[in-house]
This record gives C-alpha cells, sequence and structure tokens, in this order.
C-alpha cells in the first residue's frame, strides 16, 4: 500500500476528504440557493424553468455535475466511516470516551444522525426532480406562444405540486435543519482540519460559519414554506395571504 493510499484510509486522511468535499459542495448550495431563488419570482415559472433548462442542457454544468456526484459520494462514504471508527472507538474508551462526549457540542457528537437525515432527503429530492426530468420525462411541460421556452419541462409546476404534499414539505424543512446544523459544526471544522487556522481569523471563520448555516438553511426552508401556506396549486399567491407578500408580489 503506497503511501498515498494509507493517508487518505487513515483518520486524519478521511477528515481532510470530508473537510474538502465539504467545503466544495458548500459552493454548490450557494449557486443552487441563488438559482431556486428564482421560484419566487410571480411569472407563472417563466424565470425558474428558463434556469432550470440551461443547468440541464449547458455542456459545462453537465461536466461540472460529475465532480458534484464525486463530491456527494467521496462526503457520504467517508462521513458513514468516520462515524464508524468514532462509534467503535468510544465502545473501546469507555469512561473516557463518555467524559469526551460531554464536553462535546451536540452537533459534533450527532452529525452521522443530521447527515443521515439529509441523505433520505436527498435521495427523494433527487428521484423528485432530477431523475424524473433527465430520465423518467413524466414531468409537464411549458406552453404557451413562446416558442423558446414551449418545449422545456415546467419544473416550476412539478416544485409547485410537491410543495403542496404535507410529509414532503415537513421532511423538506426537517432537512433543511438538519442541513443548518451540519454545516454549523462543518464549515468552522472543515477548515480547522485543513490547518487553516489564526489568531486573528478564525473567530471570522466561525461568525461567517453560523451566518452561513443560519442563511442556506432559511433560505432553502423558506421556499416549500411559502408554497405550502401562501400560494394556491398554481403558485399564485392565495387569497388569505399576508397583505405584505401581496405588495412584494405586485413588485415583481
Amino acid at each position: 500500500m503506497s503511501w498515498i493510499t494509507k493517508t487518505l484510509t487513515s483518520s486524519i486522511g478521511r477528515k481532510i476528504i470530508m473537510a474538502v468535499t465539504g467545503l466544495f459542495l458548500c459552493t454548490f448550495l450557494v449557486v443552487h440557493l441563488i438559482g431556486n431563488l428564482q421560484l419566487f419570482k410571480h411569472d407563472q415559472g417563466a424565470a425558474f424553468n428558463t434556469y432550470s433548462h440551461f443547468m440541464g442542457t449547458n455542456p459545462i454544468i453537465r461536466t461540472i455535475e460529475w465532480g458534484l456526484v464525486l463530491g456527494f459520494g467521496f462526503h457520504i462514504f467517508e462521513a458513514f466511516a468516520l462515524t464508524r471508527r468514532n462509534k467503535a472507538a468510544r465502545g473501546s474508551q469507555g469512561y473516557v470516551s463518555n467524559h469526551s462526549e460531554q464536553n462535546s457540542e451536540w452537533t459534533s457528537r450527532n452529525m452521522g444522525i443530521l447527515g443521515s437525515i439529509i441523505l433520505i432527503f436527498l435521495i427523494v429530492h433527487l428521484y423528485n426532480f432530477f431523475w424524473r426530468a433527465r430520465f423518467a420525462g413524466d414531468l409537464p411541460r411549458m406552453g404557451g406562444a413562446d416558442e423558446a421556452t414551449r418545449d422545456y419541462d415546467n419544473l416550476y409546476m412539478a416544485v409547485v405540486s410537491s410543495f403542496h404534499i404535507w410529509w414532503y414539505v415537513l421532511l423538506y424543512v426537517a432537512a433543511q435543519i438538519s442541513l443548518g446544523y451540519h454545516l454549523w459544526h462543518g464549515f468552522r471544522s472543515g477548515f480547522q482540519t485543513l490547518g487553516l487556522n489564526h489568531r486573528k481569523y478564525t473567530p471570522l471563520i466561525k461568525y461567517v460559519g453560523y451566518a452561513f448555516a443560519v442563511v442556506v438553511s432559511a433560505g432553502f426552508a423558506s421556499m416549500p414554506l411559502y408554497f405550502f401556506l401562501f400560494t394556491n396549486e398554481q403558485g399564485e399567491l392565495a387569497a388569505n395571504a399576508p397583505a405584505l407578500l401581496h405588495s412584494v408580489a405586485s413588485i415583481f
């Protein structure tokens, strides 16, 4: 076994892989969140469908997707491997392990549980949108007179329909809460694992990580809640929606 293989399969090597892939996936979350904000535009989904069509057909984006798949794969695999190793270590250390657990953060001790919730959501989410759009071909199509978008998948209506299913909304929100806790610990931990510590900048990274966790998880969670609570099954604001939402909608 070469020194590279030994390093990557060691505890330190696995943590480095987790850190690198985790920080890479953070960039994906930012791009995905910005793109999904198109859902809030009151244009019958035109902007969101155009964005989705571009992301699904652009050859550069399709190539980057493979890197994203590998990033998710390595991150999930190493997470399970580290969780198993940590459990085995706690079982052999007895009292010392229990004492260290009491002095560690709740998120750090339960990263495996939080990650499992996110994984379950990810499987359902990918099937509901990615698989159906790329392989199943059962999504509704765009209509209207615009020839440029008439043949697009109407992914907007698929989102609206999904966000009016109570259990899917519940799963989505639970996953975002888990994601928030996951990022709360993982963002700072990733920099620490890579040795990017500095007396001056580490506290800033810590608070940026907290803000990142809150903004990203709250941003994603707001989408199913908005459609479930305030829109009808066509994605239009319901009559009982707060007046503020109607005022904001009129701007767009």
